[in-house]
């Protein structure tokens, strides 16, 4: 199993597997079931999918030691701020029905994240949490986070895939050591990704698809991937991007796609600033 060493010496699998928008619990639970049985040992959900539940169960049904899977969740917007963060953690751990997680995130760039990550620092450094994040932070947010804080961020999750490839945050991310983590890696599908021209021809070579390129160019870019699937065939077919590698001509044929802006979640736009708000949910 590749994996990718935090700025705090935690060592995370460079492919994992995501759960946002796997809503009904059996559906998350055997998907997450089935990630894990195909070999994938990092687990990524967050208190606001709704899910942690099933994949805590999904965890605890595979049989596999806890210490060999990383777990990671995050807090959301109505949760931010110290008191209301630790609380969030609280229950997060009750529904993974585990007593510390290895990946701790702040969602969203929004409300009193400050506080959040002073509550979080106060776990990581108690135990309770190996490594601590954020999620969506540009690099202005993030460089001043880290100019009042005491821990620099492990990681920056991140829209992040060749449509969007984040070229000037990934600069200043490596600058302090944060490794970044895409959420989205196939662009939700978008933009005729499963068809590109330049995907499809790079992956003929190998006898690899689409999705599976874009997974090799991330694990070769340094970057963590969390892509989702709820489709055994596909889980699988994710996993498997092991024994080819992508030669410096694809690299760069993959470089000149980046469109050099989101095409999923403009995070500084207001109308999605009151849409995010807006969003409320019951653990």
């Amino acid at each position: 199993m590749n994996v990718i060493k935090l700025n705090n010496y935690v060592e995370v699998p460079q492919l994992g597997f995501g759960v946002f928008q796997i809503t009904d619990e059996e559906e998350c639970r055997k998907s997450v079931l089935t990630a894990l049985q195909t070999g994938y040992r990092l687990i990524d959900t967050a208190a606001c999918y709704g899910n942690e539940r099933a994949v805590g169960q999904a965890v605890k049904e595979s049989g596999i030691d806890r210490k060999d899977i990383f777990l990671t969740s995050k807090v959301w917007i109505q949760d931010a701020g110290y008191e209301k963060t630790k609380c969030s953690f609280e229950k997060t751990l009750e529904n993974l029905q585990t007593d510390y997680l290895d990946l701790y995130l702040i969602h969203m760039p929004y409300g009193d994240y400050y506080g959040s990550w002073r509550a979080m620092e106060e776990l990581y450094n108690a135990g309770k949490i190996r490594a601590i994040g954020v999620c969506n932070f540009e690099a202005d947010r993030l460089v001043d986070l880290i100019l009042n804080s005491q821990v620099v961020p492990a990681v920056n999750q991140v829209e992040l895939h060749p449509f969007c490839q984040q070229k000037q945050l990934r600069e200043v991310m490596y600058h302090y050591e944060i490794t970044p983590m895409a959420w989205a890696p196939f662009a939700e599908g978008r933009n005729g990704i499963f068809t590109n021209e330049t995907l499809t021809d790079i992956g003929r070579q190998y006898g690899k698809k689409p999705s599976q390129v874009i997974l090799r160019w991330l694990r070769q870019s340094g970057i963590i991937a969390i892509p989702k699937s709820v489709h055994r065939e596909r889980i699988e077919e994710n996993s498997d991007i092991d024994f080819f590698r992508l030669t410096e001509e694809d690299l760069i044929r993959i470089s000149q796609m980046d469109t050099g802006k989101s095409q999923i979640l403009d995070i500084r736009s207001l109308l999605e600033v009151y849409r995010l708000f807006n969003i409320r949910f019951v653990q």
